[in-house]
C-alpha cells in the first residue's frame, strides 16, 4: 500500500507531463473518489495508506485522465451552486459561468421560468432549490440528456418540480422568464478548443455554426412563432449566455426579436457571458 502523499505526487507528476492544467487538484478529486473520502481529509493526513481496492481504482482513473478525459466524467459528478450532479458524457458539464443565469432569476423571482437546453438539469434544479416559489420548466431536444436531468431530479427530490419536456419552447404555457445555455461555438473554433472539451463533450451541446449563433437564432425564430403567450407580460424577459465577443451581437437579435431593452454581465474573467432581453 502506498501513502496518499505518494500517491498524489505520483499522479500529479504523470498528468502534469501529459499537459492537464491542475494536475495536483484533479488527483485530489480523483483520490478522494477513489477512497470514498474528503478530499480537505485527504490533504490533511498525507500519511494514511490507500488501501489496495482504491488505489486499482485510483489508477484507473488517472489512466483515463490522462487521456484527456474530464474528472467530472471520471468520478461521475459535478458540483453548480448548492447541488451537486451526476454528469456523464451525454451531457455537458455545468460551468461556473452559467450560475450568472441562475443568478439573474434570483434577481427577477419569476413566478414562472423556462429553462431551454438544460443538459444535466443544472439551470432548473438550481432554480427548484432557491426559487421554491417558482414553477420550473426544463427542456431539451436530447433524449438522453433528459434522461440524465429527470434522474439528477429524482435524486435531489425535486422531481415534483421541474416539469421536463422533449423539445424547445412548450406548446402550452406561460413563462416570466426564459433562461438557455444554448450551443455558442463557432465550427471554426473547433479545433482549437482543450482536448477535454473537443473529444468528450457532446459535440451538439457546444458548436453553433459559421459564427456560433446558429442556436441561438433559432431560438428567437421559435419564439417569434409562437412566443405571443409571453408577449402579454410586461416582466416576459429571456437571458442567454454567450461566448466571449457575442453579447453584441446576441443583444442585437434580441431586439430584432421584439426584446426592446438588453443588458449584459460579466463573468469573473470579465467577459460579458450573459445577454438579458425584455419585452
Amino acid at each position: 500500500m502506498a501513502p496518499v502523499r505518494e500517491a498524489l505526487n505520483s499522479a500529479a507528476d504523470a498528468l502534469a507531463a501529459a499537459g492537464v492544467e491542475a494536475p495536483r487538484l484533479d488527483a485530489e478529486v480523483m483520490l478522494a473518489a477513489a477512497t470514498g473520502r474528503e478530499r480537505a481529509a485527504l490533504v490533511a493526513a498525507p500519511g494514511d495508506e490507500v488501501p489496495p481496492p482504491a488505489a486499482r481504482l485510483f489508477g484507473e482513473m488517472v489512466r483515463r485522465r490522462l487521456r484527456r478525459e474530464p474528472v467530472a466524467y471520471i468520478v461521475g459528478r459535478r458540483g453548480f451552486r448548492h447541488l451537486d450532479l451526476l454528469v456523464d458524457r451525454r451531457v455537458l458539464i455545468p460551468r461556473p459561468e452559467t450560475e450568472l443565469l441562475v443568478e439573474v432569476a434570483l434577481e427577477r423571482a419569476p413566478r414562472s421560468a423556462l429553462d431551454v437546453g438544460t443538459g444535466s438539469g443544472a439551470i432548473a434544479l438550481a432554480l427548484a432549490d432557491e426559487l421554491p416559489a417558482c414553477a420550473v420548466t426544463a427542456t431539451d431536444t436530447s433524449a438522453a440528456a433528459l434522461e440524465v436531468a429527470r434522474t439528477n431530479a429524482k435524486r435531489l427530490g425535486f422531481g415534483e418540480r421541474v416539469r421536463f419536456l422533449a423539445g424547445t419552447i412548450p406548446a402550452t404555457g406561460e413563462f416570466d422568464l426564459m433562461l438557455a445555455n444554448l450551443p455558442y461555438i463557432a465550427s471554426g473554433e473547433w479545433n482549437s478548443l482543450q482536448p477535454e472539451v473537443r473529444d468528450w463533450e457532446p459535440r451538439e451541446a457546444l458548436l453553433a455554426g459559421a459564427d456560433g449563433l446558429d442556436a441561438i437564432r433559432a431560438l428567437l425564430a421559435e419564439c417569434g412563432r409562437g412566443y405571443a403567450r409571453m408577449a402579454g407580460k410586461s416582466s416576459a424577459a429571456m437571458a442567454l449566455e454567450v461566448g466571449e465577443g457575442q453579447a453584441g451581437a446576441v443583444a442585437e437579435l434580441l431586439r430584432g426579436a421584439g426584446f426592446a431593452k438588453t443588458e449584459t454581465r460579466r463573468d469573473l474573467a470579465g467577459i460579458e457571458r450573459v445577454v438579458i432581453g425584455e419585452r
